[in-house]
């Protein structure tokens, strides 16, 4: 094989290599909120619907200016389909619960909220204040939860919402005294590599 051939060879398959490495680099958003920042970072390989539909949302700004409007100490923030002055906001169909998937609701894990119905997860989740094992999949109903990522930074921001006063207003239980705003959730880029010469 010539010289030059066998280079353009190696090149071609460094180059790819770069470019898999960077296809399979995780997606991360970055949540601002009015009590400070929290990163997230998604597992789209073990819950491929969820994260889709939650990056979906995440595109078209539907989460920002929404509230954490359930927060339990010890257990969970909740957010992602009110207003500030608690209207629900009109969410896209239904996912399937991907909770089979292996990922644990441990403490710091982002995962989808849903109804009874195991399917009906929209647009709310909610972070694991507490690893809450019970809504690991089978769970109590059979199906569990569907954890879909986790804070890779800002852990105490989720601490800060955590620990807010709560009261019931508008027959909603637990919801924070003083407003916790969603400011806006956006996706960050992802670091391209760099190339030796």
């Amino acid at each position: 094989m010539k010289p030059i051939l066998f280079r353009l060879l190696l090149a071609a398959t460094l180059l790819a290599g770069l470019i898999s490495t960077a296809v399979a680099e995780p997606a991360r958003v970055l949540m601002k909120t009015s009590l400070g920042d929290i990163e997230l970072e998604l597992d789209a390989d073990k819950a491929p619907k969820t994260v889709e539909n939650f990056l979906r949302y995440v595109d078209e700004e539907f989460y920002n200016g929404t509230v954490f409007h359930r927060v339990i100490n010890g257990f969970m923030i909740q957010g992602g389909g009110f207003t500030p002055d608690l209207q629900k906001k009109r969410a896209h169909a239904a996912i399937v619960n991907e909770a089979k998937n292996g990922l644990k609701n441990k403490r710091g894990t982002i995962a989808m909220a849903r109804t009874n119905d195991p399917h009906s997860a929209t647009s709310q989740f909610f972070i694991n204040h507490a690893d809450n094992d019970n809504l690991d999949y089978p769970s109590f109903d059979g199906w569990g939860y569907t954890v879909f990522g986790h804070v890779s930074k800002g852990l105490e921001t989720v601490d800060k919402i955590a620990d807010v006063y709560i009261h019931t207003t508008r027959g909603m239980q637990n919801v924070p005294e003083k407003t916790v705003i969603i400011e806006s959730i956006s996706r960050i880029p992802i670091a391209q590599p760099a190339i030796s010469k």
